[in-house]
């Protein structure tokens, strides 16, 4: 319990951030679209770079990525099929981004520090970069396919560097490359940005607090698909793999657990502001699952990983 309360602690600064993003979109007219603009083609291929380029890699490392970027798939699609029958607006296209990835970066990355340490966070980003993969690619297309054709779908997942950032990574990692020294404060510096500004956004979304749930099936869907078939499926794939094929240790399967219990990914604020899709419910949806986040994560980590 003392864990739980430490990391509950830990947490406080995050929900700052959202306020302080809050006030600057109410009282500043901040643009929340042009910082998501930033955010999604900028600052994140950045991170996913220098976290691929730290990362130990081997072929089970490499993997990895691809693991959790299936269990992203696989959820997204199923929760879209519910979706699709109890949402009749636009905000259905957004399911599958809010279930099947999470806040893994913004919000996990602290947790995942905390929890782990420095050796054990490197381990954390590269199963984050599998959500980050299916943002900028499947979560993506899913999402403007609710607004546009399939061929400008593709064109815009096409013009996504993420993606491009994460194989040219791995490229150089196993060629023996690193990054210069010299570069070391510049990509430390987007990383502080890619937490403050991808809290920001989420705060900025939010006019007014009242109706934060906005549609209630969408807010409930999402909220199941987020905090009970995500963790269920990682306690699932942690059970098979221990009990049956011996692939990955036990700190491959905490970090894929904590990526399952992190709330609702703020990049679906930013990827439905971009689109123009509901993003006043996205918004509000993933501010009301960061609150929930702030007693369910330290719970479940007291009760999973003690």
């Amino acid at each position: 319990m003392a864990a739980a309360l430490a990391l509950f602690y830990k947490l406080l600064p995050l929900y700052i951030t959202v306020a302080l993003g809050w006030v600057a979109g109410r009282y500043l007219q901040a643009s929340g679209k042009h910082i998501a603009g930033i955010m999604l083609y900028i600052v994140t291929p950045s991170v996913v770079f220098s976290g691929v380029m730290a990362a130990p890699l081997s072929t089970e490392v490499i993997l990895l990525p691809l693991l959790v970027f299936t269990l992203c798939s696989v959820l997204g699609f199923a929760h879209m099929r519910i979706a699709r029958g109890i949402i009749s607006d636009g905000s259905a296209s957004l399911i599958p981004l809010s279930v099947g990835t999470g806040n893994t970066g913004y919000f996990g990355i602290p947790v995942a520090l905390l929890l782990f340490g420095q050796e054990g966070l490197a381990l954390y980003i590269v199963c984050m970069l599998g959500t980050t993969l299916f943002e900028n690619s499947v979560g993506f297309y899913l999402a403007a396919r609710g607004r546009y054709s399939l061929k400008d779908s593709l064109v815009r997942v096409a013009r996504l560097p993420s993606v491009y950032a994460f194989m040219l990574a791995v490229v150089l990692n196993l060629n023996g490359f690193s990054i210069p020294d010299v570069f070391t404060p510049l990509f430390d510096n987007l990383r502080g940005a890619y937490s403050v500004l991808g809290m920001m956004i989420i705060g900025m979304g939010i006019l007014s607090f009242r109706g934060l749930a906005g549609n209630p099936r969408f807010t409930g869907l999402a909220f199941f698909g987020k905090f009970v078939s995500w963790p269920l499926a990682a306690i699932v794939l942690w059970w098979l793999d221990a009990r049956f094929f011996g692939i990955y240790n036990l700190a491959v399967y905490q970090a894929i657990f904590l990526i399952s219990i992190t709330p609702i990914a703020a990049n679906t604020v930013v990827i439905a502001t971009l689109l123009d899709t509901a993003p006043k419910q996205a918004a509000g949806t993933a501010l009301l699952s960061t609150l929930f986040a702030l007693a369910f994560i330290p719970v479940m980590v007291a009760l999973v990983m003690p």
